[in-house]
């Protein structure tokens, strides 16, 4: 087996409890959408966000170019009740997160063997990378507001849907290419097999993360797996 070099981590059900993404952050952006797209000038995301919605092949609510605030809040709200990985939508998120973060409203979770863990990998050498849907700044924000304190300066690359989808083999190579590392030594931890098979297609090593409350796994016996970063022996 090839030394490892780099250990590539997923968020939602890896590091992070999958109820405080869908029973915190999702309805924290969900409620202050609204105002958000009306206060903000995001000119930007908005533009991105049509162009997204032009593009979309299922039929999304209609937009109506002379109202966009209205329109973008349509199509925001149909994308999260469909957990699309929308690029836009999670630029957008990200930045409503952010001002959570920053009032205090917010305060992010993640497993308690996680920080330990990182900490060790990085004492032994290790690059340490996350790989989520979330948006960049997303990632940052949750890593920089955890109860055991900042943790962000563990990590060493951050990667999101900008590289590529996440069930795609394609993102993996690119990551791969982007860390300066042989796919063989890098490992991916993830919670959803399809990711770790587009993962193992490029090349990489997996295991599959089974956390309290994470959906069983279609095939998750074809995959190595733990329970607690504990027991990543790189």
């Amino acid at each position: 087996m090839s030394k490892t070099s780099a250990i590539l981590l997923d968020i939602e059900g890896t590091t992070t409890p999958i109820d405080f993404v869908y029973k915190v952050l999702f309805p924290f952006a969900r409620r202050n959408f609204p105002d958000f797209l009306r206060e903000s000038g995001i000119s930007a995301e908005i533009a991105a966000l049509r162009e997204e919605h032009r593009q979309d092949p299922d039929r999304p609510p209609a937009w109506d170019d002379t109202n966009e605030i209205d329109s973008a809040l349509c199509y925001i709200l149909w994308l999260m009740d469909r957990d699309r990985k929308s690029t836009a939508l999670k630029s957008l998120q990200g930045m409503i997160w952010e001002q959570g973060y920053r009032s205090g409203e917010l305060s992010s979770e993640i497993y308690p063997d996680v920080k330990p863990a990182m900490e060790k990998w990085k004492r032994l050498g290790l690059r340490i990378a996350i790989y989520s849907s979330g948006s960049v700044l997303a990632q940052k924000l949750l890593f920089g507001h955890t109860a055991e304190g900042d943790l962000t300066a563990l990590i060493d690359a951050w990667f999101d849907t900008h590289v590529g989808a996440k069930r795609e083999v394609s993102s993996y190579r690119r990551i791969a290419e982007s860390l300066e590392a042989a796919p063989e030594t890098i490992l991916f931890v993830s919670d959803v097999t399809a990711e770790l098979e587009a993962a193992r297609l490029a090349g990489m090593r997996t295991a599959l993360s089974i956390r309290p409350g994470n959906p069983p796994q279609v095939e998750a016996a074809g995959y190595d797996s733990i329970t607690s970063f504990a027991a990543i022996e790189p």
